[in-house]
């Protein structure tokens, strides 16, 4: 498309939208504030870069594939993150893991890591203009091997992934202090049963008595917030979850933290978006993983459904914007991998886009009017407004590419530089 043609088309756009009430420039103007948390895992398959090799089993965390040129190192990884960066409009953050530590070659076990085994990646984040979330890695570890951490039977275990968690959290408020933007880090464990057990009550409580040890600190929440996450079941643990929906969300709101609500983890039947505003008007605030799940907690690449329109409309529409923290999690290994992180990424500012463009507070009013036939009417003729045209705007404005020529751009790529990966004598992992 044509730099004129997109002009000529977003004028269109912006006096149609103006007759049913909404700023264009506005919108985008919001859109620009809002940073999306694109996950470090999809790039290498959740392998992380403690030591070369495969990813260990447990918690129900597995990438399916095996399309070739997946990062292999820290600097392919950084590699392949700004070039999925250059196709996505906006200033956003990235997503790290505690296993993806710079070790420099030496391995360093995880109740001992500190902030300087991540001081590398810190400066490339500042170096391109980005914020950091962080995540304890509860997974792929001898002490996990069982299916549980914090909440395991043996307080040796127990202590040891206490002390990691509290590492991580110092990691994250260096992050977040270095950066100038809070750090969301987030606590997600495996821990349960594969078949249905006889005490529910001890693995919780434990759990519980972990949590509490690992928050004790308290840490200013301008550079460092904690969230908790939930799961329905992963594989090895589908009879019982310790850390279940009705557990972490009592949990969130007794001890004030966030919750972190993934698109995968509850049953087929429920959808995040119905739960955004119930938890906002308890908890401080959310932390979004935003993915697609398939019969299951499957983590497929976020495309631009309902769901995840629902899910924008209920960040925009809830006006509580500054206390939502989005992120991106899903892992496919099937695709091009890079070309995974920038559709997910353009799909969720697209979502966001079209929930922008709604008339809020006339939408509002007519529903305290109880005029319920005209809410209908309205809402299904936004659905033909052309969000298209602001959106090629606003990526040509943000000097991203427009349409599909951003997959031009990930073909050129993968020719140049995944497919050399493809084949080629694994290196050392690290940077």
């Amino acid at each position: 498309m044509t730099e004129r043609n997109i002009t000529q088309s977003y004028q269109i756009a912006k006096e149609r939208y103006a007759e049913a009430g909404v700023d264009v420039d506005a919108a985008i103007k919001k859109l620009e504030t809002i940073p999306i948390s694109l996950h470090c895992w999809q790039g290498d398959d959740v392998g992380g870069f403690e030591t070369v090799g495969a990813l260990l089993s447990g918690g129900g965390i597995q990438a399916t594939g095996n399309y070739p040129g997946k990062a292999r190192t820290i600097a392919e990884l950084r590699s392949d993150l700004e070039k999925a960066f250059s196709m996505i409009p906006g200033k956003h953050r990235l997503n790290l893991h505690a296993s993806y530590l710079d070790n420099g070659g030496k391995y360093v076990e995880r109740d001992a890591i500190e902030p300087r085994h991540f001081q590398s990646w810190i400066d490339w984040a500042k170096s391109n203009r980005l914020g950091m979330d962080f995540n304890p890695t509860y997974f792929s570890h001898p002490k996990a091997a069982d299916g549980f951490t914090l909440a395991h039977p043996d307080a040796g275990i127990r202590n040891f992934w206490v002390e990691h968690g509290i590492l991580c959290r110092k990691i994250g408020a260096e992050m977040g202090r270095q950066l100038g933007t809070p750090c969301v880090t987030n606590v997600w464990i495996p821990d349960g049963y594969k078949d249905i057990p006889v005490d529910r009550t001890s693995p919780r409580e434990r759990l519980t008595e972990s949590l509490d040890k690992m928050f004790a600190e308290p840490i200013d929440p301008k550079i460092h917030l904690d969230a908790v996450e939930a799961k329905l079941f992963g594989i090895g643990a589908e009879s019982y979850t310790v850390g279940s929906a009705e557990y972490y969300l009592s949990y969130a709101v007794s001890r004030q933290k966030l919750l972190t609500l993934d698109a995968g983890h509850f049953h087929p039947t429920e959808v995040i978006s119905e739960k955004v505003s119930s938890v906002l008007m308890f908890c401080p605030g959310l932390l979004l993983h935003v993915s697609r799940p398939v019969r299951w907690d499957s983590d497929h690449v976020v495309i631009l459904d309902d769901e995840l329109q629902a899910i924008a409309k209920e960040i925009i529409r809830s006006g509580k914007l500054d206390r939502i923290h989005v992120g991106l999690d899903y892992f496919d290994a099937s695709i091009n991998r890079v070309a995974a992180w920038v559709i997910g990424t353009r799909n969720m500012l697209k979502a966001l886009l079209i929930a922008l463009l709604e008339p809020i507070s006339a939408l509002k009013k007519i529903e305290q009017e109880m005029d319920f036939t005209k809410r209908l009417v309205t809402l299904e003729e936004q659905k033909s407004l052309p969000w298209a045209a602001v959106w090629d705007h606003y990526c040509e404005q943000k000097g991203a590419p427009v349409g599909m020529a951003w997959f031009d751009g990930i073909r050129q790529y993968e020719q140049k530089v995944l497919s050399a990966r493809a084949g080629a004598a694994s290196p050392v992992a690290v940077g």
